[in-house]
Order: structure tokens, then C-alpha cells, then sequence
């Protein structure tokens, strides 16, 4: 499906601007189960405008991402990049290097479903730079 106002017409909210240093572009969060010892599963909308993308980052945990929306990249650390469109689900291994965002053209949104948190934080790493972007398209 097409939305042409995918920045406005998300499944859920859109949320907060994200401003931490993790992410090139502007990029929103809204938690929609925050991490608690009880379900030990926090769970995040993600909405990228087009061209923003977070940093290469790995989960020790591992990561589901179901795509919501848009059209948008995922790409492991030594592999070819990956086209994401809406239904698409993506099942990240624990410790795999990898980033993900929209497509240059598109808003892009997913759900990030963080798995099993005890094993630690995100460890965040370096940017994905324009010249590496922009050689995927």
C-alpha cells in the first residue's frame, strides 16, 4: 500500500523526535511496551523521514523489526543491503552489526522489537556516512 503522507498517517503515534547522536536524518520514537522485568520486551515505533538512517549498532539480545510503512534498508555488516517494504519482517541475530532506515525517496516506519534485553544495551558504533548511503541507490 501507498501512503503518500506516511509522515502523518502511521499505525501508531508517531512519538518524540529522536536527538541523541545515533541517528543521521530525523528520525521519531514512540515506546509502546517500555522494558520491565515482568515482560522483559520493550517495544518502539520507529519513523524515519526519507534519506535518515541510525548508525551501525548491534543488539546482544538480537532485534525483530516489522516494517509498517514506507520503503526503507536494512543492511548487516558485510552484506548487500536489503530493501524493506511494508509486511516485510526482519529477525536480527544477537551481536550481528547492522543498520536500518528509510530509502532516500520514502518516509519509512517499522516496529523494533528489542529481544532478550537481559544479554545488555545497544552498543551504538559509527555513522552509516552519506558515501556509503548513497552508493546503495
Amino acid at each position: 500500500m501507498n501512503r503518500p503522507n506516511l509522515s502523518e498517517s502511521v499505525i501508531f503515534p508517531k512519538g518524540e523526535k529522536i536527538t541523541n547522536d545515533y541517528f543521521r536524518g530525523a528520525a521519531w520514537l514512540e515506546m509502546l511496551v517500555t522494558n520491565d522485568s515482568t515482560l522483559n520486551c520493550p517495544i518502539g515505533n520507529v519513523t524515519f523521514e526519507p534519506g535518515a538512517r541510525n548508525n551501525w549498532h548491534i543488539h546482544p539480545g538480537g532485534q525483530i523489526l516489522l516494517v509498517t510503512g514506507g520503503k526503507g534498508y536494512y543492511q548487516e555488516d558485510g552484506k548487500p543491503v536489503t530493501e524493506l517494504h511494508e509486511g516485510d519482517v526482519v529477525k536480527i541475530l544477537p551481536d550481528v552489526k547492522h543498520w536500518h532506515g528509510a530509502s532516500p525517496d520514502s518516509w519509512f516506519t517499522h516496529i523494533a522489537i528489542s529481544t532478550n534485553v537481559q544479554n545488555g544495551d545497544t552498543e551504538w558504533l559509527e555513522p552509516v556516512t552519506d558515501e556509503e548511503y548513497n552508493h546503495l541507490v
